[in-house]
């Protein structure tokens, strides 16, 4: 359990562990299910320190719909020069032009 949690989330993990684990859920299944969940709610109360997403969001979301962090996380996969300085538009255009 990352040491950030409170006494709260460690207890909701175990509860949502053991719940899982009742359930016929493998071990680290309900491992990652109890965290999933103690993370989301974490979020949801905004006690999580990052609420970005360092992903590269949906693979069947247009890149029109992605973040401008998401298609810059997309371009330094693709090595893609210039990245930090391109616009929205730029990003998506030189994404499409190295795929």
């Amino acid at each position: 359990m990352p040491s950030q949690w409170s006494k709260k989330d460690e207890r909701q993990y175990e509860h949502v562990k053991d719940s899982a684990e009742d359930r016929g859920r493998s071990e680290g299944r309900a491992k990652e299910i109890a965290a999933r969940t103690v993370n989301k709610q974490r979020r949801k109360e905004g006690r999580t320190p990052n609420k970005t997403t360092s992903g590269k969001g949906n693979p069947r979301t247009d890149l029109e719909d992605r973040t401008v962090d998401e298609l810059h996380n997309i371009a330094s996969d693709m090595k893609i020069e210039g990245r930090s300085k391109m616009r929205k538009q730029e990003l998506i255009e030189a994404i499409r032009d190295k795929r």
